[in-house]
């Protein structure tokens, strides 16, 4: 079976070689995991590209903070992405939500994929201490 892309973290496959992803929806996400998590310098030949989520582990528990990060990632993946229309972004952290360990911050995106017409959401767990 043909794939896109490898897919990450790289995982042998009997079949392939490497577990491949199938469907541009994988791939979508794939992509903005990467543009999330990359740190902007990291990428050689474009020092800008990325939203370095995890610099923001150090910083205050903030609804601040969470503002400055929604910002770059709307800049970012309308850079970067511009194939996805994000449509909500949420934080989920103490400082919002008593139940929550103060240890932790998550991020829940929805967007659309507009050339596929399909929706999508992506969320992520972060120790933020």
């Amino acid at each position: 079976m043909a794939g896109l892309t490898p897919q990450l973290p790289l995982t042998r496959d009997s079949l392939n070689g490497y577990m491949l992803l199938t469907t541009y929806k994988e791939l979508v996400k794939q992509n903005f995991k990467n543009l999330m998590f990359t740190i902007p310098g990291e990428r050689i030949m474009d020092l800008d590209f990325g939203i370095g989520l995890k610099r923001y582990l150090f910083e205050m528990d903030d609804p601040g903070v969470y503002s400055r990060i929604s910002g770059r990632i709307t800049q970012q993946v309308s850079a970067y992405l511009p194939y996805i229309s994000i449509t909500n972004i949420e934080f989920n952290s103490a400082a919002n939500n008593d139940s929550v360990d103060p240890h932790y911050l998550s991020v829940a995106i929805e967007y659309v994929i507009v050339p596929l017409d399909t929706s999508d959401n992506l969320e992520l767990t972060l120790p933020n201490n």
